[in-house]
């Protein structure tokens, strides 16, 4: 058994695609119309095989009040591991990023949370060592 799709809910499909791709850096993989909205998915620059992420619409409407306990508790939809936390947080923040928490020493790990414009938390997790 392996994962080879998750999601976070976006609020808006285009923007969340612009978002995750032009700032983030992640490549489309699929996207595919599917009436208002599109299977669209991401995955990592260079890894067309990896693990894909939907970016999946916030129409449904279980997901408002889950997404909104989730950010009011400042708790992220999606968690990206990067090598360099210190590196990408400069890079993002000169993007105009905005940031919830600055980086911080979380023990085995570094950790910072950034708004992404669609609805979401999002934590950068850099493993120590």
């Amino acid at each position: 058994m392996r994962i080879r799709l998750t999601s976070v809910f976006v609020d808006d499909q285009d923007a969340a695609r612009t978002f995750y791709t032009e700032t983030l850096g992640f490549a489309v993989k699929h996207d595919v119309p599917l009436g208002d909205d599109a299977w669209l998915t991401l995955v990592e620059p260079g890894d067309v095989d990896g693990i894909e992420l939907l970016l999946e619409p916030s129409s449904h409407p279980a997901v408002a009040p889950y997404r909104d306990a989730l950010r009011e508790d400042g708790i992220p939809s999606l968690v990206l591991h990067v090598d360099d936390l210190a590196a990408e947080h400069a890079r993002l923040a000169a993007a105009g990023v905005v940031f919830t928490q600055p980086p911080v020493d979380a023990g085995t790990v570094h950790v910072a949370v950034f708004d992404d414009t669609c609805g979401n938390l999002v934590q950068l997790l850099q493993p120590k060592g």
